[in-house]
């Protein structure tokens, strides 16, 4: 009998089944879709900049919409999906590129009065997907589009915990979906080089200088106790 061909959740990554289901809750509708098709081109990256096109582009393609919490995350991935692709032919750096999608998302939303932590949570992963999509540095990309959620909140007065935590669990599961080593390297980079994300990412483990930092009262014990020994001799 022929071997069975490995499958994708036997290498830590979702099915094609569980990426519909969960790419669906945060799907644009038809008419913004094409809203943001229209509006995202490299041309338009280089002559206006990426947050502003990103801003400009949600503010737009939301503007006819009845119900904008329910289109925000759509509208995000699919904007900031569609700048990193664009930015990618163009050969920009995709990390600064997404730093400046997520400040624009952020902008965005609290101009039209939108959710911004759901908007910030699905525009970071669609920036961490669109990377893994064209071989990009994912790792990078999730920590530039937190440092970009953080810059964004502090500028415009929001909850930059709140908003940062958002940003970083949208990347962590974009990365999941990619792979293990994928979500355990962007979960690396975000704990040791994003302000404050150990204490945001409650599933992140603590990495193996926390384990010789346990150990160093020991140490410091018996160093005590060889030094008290010629003392006690000597008496």
């Amino acid at each position: 009998m022929a071997a069975r061909k490995p499958s994708a959740r036997r290498f830590g990554k979702a099915t094609r089944r569980e990426e519909t289901t969960m790419d669906s809750s945060t799907a644009a509708s038809p008419m913004v879709v094409r809203a943001v098709q229209g509006a995202i081109t490299s041309s338009e990256i280089v002559a206006v900049g990426v947050l502003n096109l990103v801003k400009s582009t949600l503010v737009t393609a939301l503007s006819g919409v009845q119900d904008v919490g329910a289109e925000i995350g759509g509208a995000a991935v699919a904007t900031v999906r569609g700048v990193i692709h664009a930015a990618y032919t163009i050969g920009a750096d995709l990390g600064l590129v997404a730093r400046e999608a997520l400040r624009g998302t952020v902008e965005a939303a609290e101009s039209i009065g939108g959710d911004a932590g759901g908007a910030t949570r699905s525009a970071a992963r669609g920036a961490v997907k669109a990377a893994g999509d064209v071989g990009g540095d994912i790792a990078n990309v999730a920590k530039r589009s937190v440092e970009g959620t953080a810059s964004a909140a502090r500028e415009l007065g929001l909850d930059v915990a709140a908003l940062t935590k958002s940003a970083a669990e949208g990347a962590v599961e974009a990365a999941d979906r990619i792979g293990t080593a994928a979500g355990r390297a962007v979960r690396a980079t975000l704990s040791e080089t994003v302000s404050g994300a150990r204490s945001l990412i409650g599933n992140v483990r603590p990495m193996p200088a926390a384990g010789g930092a346990r150990k160093s009262p020991a140490r410091a014990h018996a160093r005590r106790k060889r030094s008290r020994t010629p003392a006690a001799k000597a008496s």
